[in-house]
């Protein structure tokens, strides 16, 4: 299959590329170059560069990319149109329309647990810790918890119109935390903050992002696995799924991806007791 990412270098694509660059011929379109020599790498900024020219003859879209911004990140609940805002939903539009132009097959659009934010703000930090039953899945209405978020839902409607008017496969996926190599475990964040200096191992800080990150860790080869069930599905119009694994303690259902997509997770972050030596 011929698949053009957008973002592909980043931590999430590479999540992609790393487990499926051999299956698949993918081209990757982002500002920085992609390190994988089976990897096309197209060094672009896509608020300059039309996107349309490499979709030509390709059989999927990827839509990964985002433009880095100061304000209106999660845990930031003002409302407000700054700059890289505009440029994030000019972004997602161009991208979805440039793929229902040149008749690709399918997008996977790059979604996010943000998008649903608020129902993990309602709930924190009990959320985080084993049992205590909450579920939020696919039928649930969305609840951005900042401007990201809300740059989030309106890339899920782009795709949603890109279904229904355009007869574009478009699978949504709510990315809860996957991370880079280096942190690809559920003590990932809690060992970045320890790096950074932020606090210090064994503290109630790090105890916490533990717990956070058992229950929201999405690990980089069960991302791929989502990604390539995506791919090889021909059933979707359009839909949600929660890009997460299969965590004991996990908050975001996973049965409707099983269910349309025979997504089948590997990891579970309880299985972990202590980071990596």
């Amino acid at each position: 299959m011929n698949v053009v990412i957008t973002g592909g270098a980043g931590t999430v694509g590479t999540a992609i590329t790393d487990h499926l660059a051999e299956e698949h011929t993918i081209t990757s379109v982002d500002v920085e170059a992609h390190s994988d020599p089976d990897v096309e790498s197209v060094v672009a900024d896509l608020r300059e560069t039309d996107l349309r020219p490499h979709l030509e003859d390709k059989d999927a879209l990827i839509h990964l990319a985002h433009v880095p911004q100061e304000h209106g990140n999660p845990g930031d609940t003002e409302i407000t149109p700054f700059e890289a805002h505009r440029e994030n939903l000019a972004l997602h539009a161009d991208a979805v329309g440039a793929a229902a132009e040149a008749g690709v097959d399918s997008i996977v659009y790059a979604s996010s647990n943000h998008a649903v934010g608020r129902y993990e703000d309602d709930h924190a930090p009990e959320i985080y810790y084993p049992e205590y039953g909450l579920t939020v899945d696919h039928t649930v209405a969305p609840r951005p918890d900042s401007m990201y978020g809300v740059e989030k839902v309106y890339g899920e409607g782009c795709c949603r119109l890109a279904a229904e008017a355009h007869d574009v496969r478009a699978y949504a996926l709510r990315i809860c935390a996957v991370r880079d190599r280096e942190y690809d475990h559920p003590y990932g964040d809690a060992e970045r903050g320890v790096d950074r200096g932020k606090f210090d191992r064994g503290g109630d800080a790090y105890d916490e992002q533990v717990a956070r990150l058992k229950a929201m860790w999405q690990s980089r080869r069960d991302l791929a696995k989502q990604v390539e069930c995506c791919l090889s599905d021909d059933t979707v119009e359009y839909d949600v799924f929660y890009g997460v694994s299969d965590n004991d303690r996990r908050w975001f259902d996973i049965d409707h991806a099983r269910e349309v997509l025979g997504y089948e997770p590997a990891d579970d972050g309880e299985e972990w007791d202590a980071p990596p030596e």
